[in-house]
């Protein structure tokens, strides 16, 4: 098997740390030799946090070069938009369909970009779903970056039954059932 590059973007507070150590986890499960790697903007800010996961017979190092991503899981639109460049020409971007707003539009010293799932799907296959709000009417907000990779499961080398369990191996256990049912919902879309 080739190496499988998976990158994953938020901002701070999105859970995108505990997402690789589940697609860590799951590859280490299937038997794949793995490699993680984290980058830290201004996450306590509410900046960027990017994280790599690459997984297959051997890798070798832990970052994903610019044009090697085989799937970006991007937790907001602008963040997705912001690391396209790292796909593939035939890589999927599995997105948030969400908006947060960074600073510098919260002050007005920058504009919000329009259109981005269209610029992103020009170039790219798009698969998009407003996890945050399927989050939410489950009662479970936080959850929401457990729906994103259901939602990204169909497009990696895992059986549903790895999925939940290494999300049950890895999850606090006091919101296994909640990351269960959050998986379940960005699976079934």
């Amino acid at each position: 098997m080739a190496t499988k590059n998976i990158m994953i973007v938020g901002v701070g507070g999105q859970g995108t740390l505990l997402t690789s150590r589940i697609l860590g986890g799951l590859a280490v499960r299937g038997g794949y030799d793995v490699k993680l790697s984290e980058v830290h903007g201004m996450a306590q800010r509410g900046g960027s946090v990017v994280t790599f996961v690459r997984y297959g017979e051997k890798v070798a190092e832990p970052v994903v070069e610019e044009g090697q991503a085989d799937v970006l899981v991007a937790f907001e639109r602008l963040e997705a938009l912001r690391y396209a460049h790292f796909l593939k020409e035939d890589g999927v971007v599995v997105v948030n369909d969400h908006r947060i707003d960074p600073i510098t539009v919260v002050t007005g010293a920058a504009g919000y970009p329009d259109g981005i799932l269209a610029r992103l799907g020009a170039r790219h296959k798009v698969v998009s779903l407003d996890a945050t709000a399927v989050a939410a009417a489950m009662g479970a907000p936080k959850a929401f970056n457990v729906v994103v990779l259901g939602l990204a499961a169909q497009f990696l080398d895992f059986s549903r039954e790895d999925w939940l369990a290494v999300i049950e191996a890895v999850v606090p256990p006091k919101t296994v059932a909640v990351n269960k049912q959050a998986f379940e919902a960005g699976y079934k879309k």
